[in-house]
């Protein structure tokens, strides 16, 4: 059968590349779809993907809903040129496709019901599918959402589908063993941040002279760093980072994602921003397997007495090395559950 995935979001791509390896080795043709972001597209193209490019996002509310009409059309259109019988991913176009045509959708989305009430409200319910981690379970309004065990950052970060490379250490001027941070800033335009703040110009200047006399600093941003900061930049490629982070320190910022992806892979993460304490997926891997730490900006004392403390920490690989081979214990093989859900829902399909 013929799938479209749908690319929103850079950590898109990595989400659901192993699943489509997966379902092309079981005879079935995917095919790509990607909002016009550089770095999405690097990965694509890194990965050997072919791909249709959708226009580029819009930091403008005005001109994100006008953007998500032009996103519902060319995803019709690359639906009937393809002869799609399956979109997934965790786009709303794919749902609103589903309802005008014979396509089947299945939307991925590990956010909770109320940090997005737009989509639990007009997205959610036209899904054919809805696949969500069972951290969610209880405060998603769909009854018939599909729970699995786990986050999505496993289909891409379980041990069982990445292994890192140690040669990035030598791209960044490091030797293995050497201590050194990553610092990452997120710049929160998505519809769901309004009136969410990260990590001030003043915090990270803060942040970055307690970390100095420890070892390397490297920062990654979404946009243009400040120019104080301009000289810790890091400059790797796109697919090349979450090698690195296997071998950080302590992963520092704002970001939601990177954040996870950090305590997933076993690193200290520490983060600062306006979610803290309300997503239940970061909730849980830092309330039940302690990998991360979470605070609201106007906690950043206590952030950094947190940072201080895990700086303190002599054994601190040790320690949360343990903690991670606990999590990975309590918790599926993403790409594999995932992998399997979807070929028993194509036999569906077929036999209909």
């Amino acid at each position: 059968m013929n799938i479209l995935i749908d690319i929103g979001h850079p950590a898109h791509v990595h989400n659901f590349r192993n699943l489509a390896k997966n379902l092309e080795e079981k005879g079935h043709k995917v095919i790509w779809s990607v909002k016009d972001m550089p770095v999405a597209r690097h990965l694509l193209d890194f990965f050997g993907y072919n791909y249709y490019v959708l226009s580029a996002k819009s930091d403008s509310l005005i001109f994100k809903i006008f953007n998500q009409i032009i996103y519902n059309i060319s995803i019709w259109r690359i639906c009937k040129r393809e002869k799609i019988d399956l979109a997934l991913g965790t786009s709303v176009s794919i749902v609103h496709i589903s309802r005008f045509t014979k396509v089947k959708s299945i939307m991925f989305d590990d956010d909770d019901d109320h940090i997005q009430p737009f989509v639990t409200k007009f997205v959610h319910p036209f899904a054919d599918v809805l696949i969500s981690p069972e951290a969610i379970k209880g405060k998603r309004k769909r009854k018939d959402t599909v729970f699995y065990n786990g986050y999505h950052e496993l289909a891409y970060l379980h041990p069982s589908v990445f292994d890192p490379d140690p040669s990035v250490l030598e791209d960044v001027g490091l030797k293995l063993g050497e201590k050194f941070f990553i610092m990452r800033f997120n710049v929160f335009k998505a519809h769901h941040d309004l009136g969410i703040k990260g990590i001030s110009l003043g915090q990270k200047l803060k942040i970055v002279e307690l970390l100095k006399p420890y070892g390397k600093i490297f920062i990654t941003t979404e946009r243009r760093i400040e120019p104080v900061l301009a000289k810790y930049q890091i400059k790797i490629q796109p697919e090349k980072i979450h090698s690195l982070m296997c071998y950080a320190t302590i992963f520092v910022g704002d970001s939601q994602t990177m954040i996870s992806e950090s305590a997933i892979l076993g690193i200290p993460a520490v983060k600062c921003n306006s979610f803290a304490g309300k997503l239940s997926v970061p909730n849980e891997i830092e309330e039940k397997y302690e990998l991360c730490y979470s605070y609201l900006p106007e906690d950043f004392d206590n952030f950094l007495l947190k940072l201080k403390e895990l700086l303190a920490c002599e054994n601190l690989s040790e320690i949360w090395n343990k903690k991670r081979d606990k999590m990975l214990e309590d918790t599926n093989n993403v790409t594999e559950y995932w992998t399997k859900f979807i070929l028993q829902y194509l036999k569906c399909i077929k036999r209909k």
